[in-house]
């Protein structure tokens, strides 16, 4: 419980200035900055033990945001609460922001003296946007950091609750602004364009008494003026802006990784469409140059190429791809720090385990593949730890391995008896003080010549920087990145695919159809 003749209660409040996203050159968009003025934010704390005549948490006195100091891109600002001594514990608090735009709250800390000492500051996790007040229809609330059943959620606070998650919910009708924080759900009525012409017409998904499912966001788009039941579409590029929970959206740096793919999948969808226009085959290069021109200059194109164009997705598309900028390092791609960011950047970084014994063994019946233990030496990767022993290394969880040796081992033979040629592989990985990977060694691994009884034959790579060495070392990277990627893919096409039991499996069920149709 809070010490009673403790009247004033001390917190600090950490905020975010909005900032432009920035999906072009800073010379072409500058970003939007302002200064969040702190006696245009008041916020108010709600008891979670005493309440009111209507059984809500009492609320406490207003308060103002104080003295600043920034860090980085936050700010931080002192906020001192005046409670009278029946408030008791705050369970909740109310921000209202009279600003002219909105900020991102991260949190509110409260500096509590508890007879407990066990416990310490209450935390307030917000990590929402808070726009002006007068973009609500009700006040935003945020609770603190503790999580509650609803049986167990304090009475005075049960309220507060209720009405926060029919704010949620929405009421099925009205457009949704982006400062809603609506969470209503439509039927997928959106997937033709009735407009263009019966052709466009598709049916509509979910929403009939019988079939409920599937549903998606709603979106409170017009409908079509063709067929009052579709839900009108967005062109190309607006349709980044569809409805979604302002707090739910892609940050900048998400956003701006999201669109650069999202570009090179309509790259692929337009080659054919380029090369009638201009005669361009974006599916042959030269050289390592011809690529990066791509992402530095762009593709020269006839000038009357965007005029002659019958697609406006065409035209679009040219508009944004002309503002990208290439990478400052045009090799960054190549290094070995590189390839292990990725591998534990990408879609699956938890085929990545931590190795328990060494030299890696193999769970391949014996019998029927023979010794499988890895080839991999101590001479191959103890000069680069750090100083540790593997043995040192290992108990320190500072070894890993990212596995594909048993995914691949036992389809090796039928998919190679082919054109497509792979490795099984392993590699070894070194957690560094930094928090990043070092890459150790690799091993690439076909089955033995005389069969599948005798094991198998391989040979271990390590970092090389110059030389034939260096260039036979990336081409190890490669076939360990098309394992991960082929094997991934694989596992992603199965849902709820427990790590440690039915990874093996799922890849296995995967290769096994891969190399039936290539026999």
């Amino acid at each position: 419980m809070f010490k009673l003749e403790s009247k004033k209660i001390n917190g600090t409040v950490v905020l975010v200035k909005k900032r432009a996203l920035e999906l072009v050159p800073s010379e072409v968009v500058q970003q939007q900055t302002y200064e969040i003025l702190g006696d245009k934010v008041i916020l108010q704390l709600i008891s979670s033990v005493n309440g009111d005549s209507e059984n809500k948490g009492k609320l406490g006195n207003p308060t103002h945001l104080g003295d600043e100091s920034k860090v980085g891109d936050e700010s931080k600002f002192s906020v001192t609460f005046d409670l009278d001594e029946e408030f008791g514990a705050p369970g909740a608090f109310i921000i209202k922001n009279f600003n002219p735009s909105e900020f991102f709250l991260k949190k509110l800390t409260l500096e509590v003296e508890v007879d407990d000492p066990s416990h310490g500051d209450m935390h307030f996790v917000c990590n929402s946007w808070v726009y002006p007040v007068e973009k609500y229809k009700s006040d935003r609330i945020f609770f603190v950091n503790q999580a509650w059943l609803p049986s167990e959620t304090p009475v005075k606070l049960r309220w507060y609750r209720e009405e926060e998650l029919l704010n949620l919910r929405g009421n099925g009708i009205g457009k949704l602004e982006e400062w809603d924080r609506v969470y209503d759900y439509a039927y997928y009525n959106d997937l033709g364009d009735p407009e263009k012409g019966s052709t466009y017409v598709r049916p509509i998904l979910g929403g009939s008494t019988k079939y409920l499912y599937p549903r998606r966001g709603r979106t409170s788009r017009p409908t079509t003026k063709t067929d009052p039941n579709s839900e009108s579409r967005l062109p190309l590029l607006m349709s980044f802006g569809i409805y979604v929970p302002r707090d739910e959206k892609f940050a900048p740096l998400k956003m701006t990784d999201f669109i650069r793919i999202s570009l090179k999948v309509i790259v692929q969808l337009l080659v054919p469409e380029l090369e009638s226009l201009g005669n361009i085959n974006l599916n042959e290069f030269n050289n390592f140059e011809d690529i990066l021109k791509i992402y530095g200059g762009g593709i020269n194109l006839p000038e009357d190429v965007l005029q002659r164009s019958s697609t406006e997705m065409i035209k679009e598309f040219f508009k944004v791809l002309f503002y990208m900028v290439a990478t400052e390092d045009k090799s960054a791609w190549r290094t070995d720090e590189e390839f292990a960011r990725e591998m534990l950047a990408g879609i699956n970084p938890v085929c990545i385990c931590g190795l328990k014994e060494f030299p890696p063994t193999s769970k391949l019946d014996p019998k029927v593949y023979g010794d499988q233990t890895s080839n991999i030496t101590r001479e191959h990767i103890q000069n680069q730890l750090d100083g540790l022993t593997i043995e040192e290394a290992i108990k320190a969880n500072q070894l890993f391995i990212l596995n594909h040796h048993d995914t691949l081992m036992p389809y090796m033979r039928q998919i190679n008896m082919t054109s497509t040629k792979i490795y099984a592989s392993r590699t070894l990985l070194f957690l560094q003080k930094d928090g990043t990977l070092k890459l150790l060694g690799i091993e690439l691994s076909l089955p033995h010549p005389d069969g599948n009884q005798h094991g198998f034959i391989s040979k271990v790579f390590t970092p090389q920087e110059y030389g034939t060495e260096a260039s036979i070392w990336q081409l190890a990277k490669a076939y360990v990145a098309v394992n991960d990627s082929g094997v991934t893919h694989s596992c992603h096409n199965r849902a709820n695919c427990d790590r440690d039991k039915q990874t093996t499996k799922c890849a296995s069920s995967y290769l096994q159809a891969f190399a039936s149709s290539l026999s």
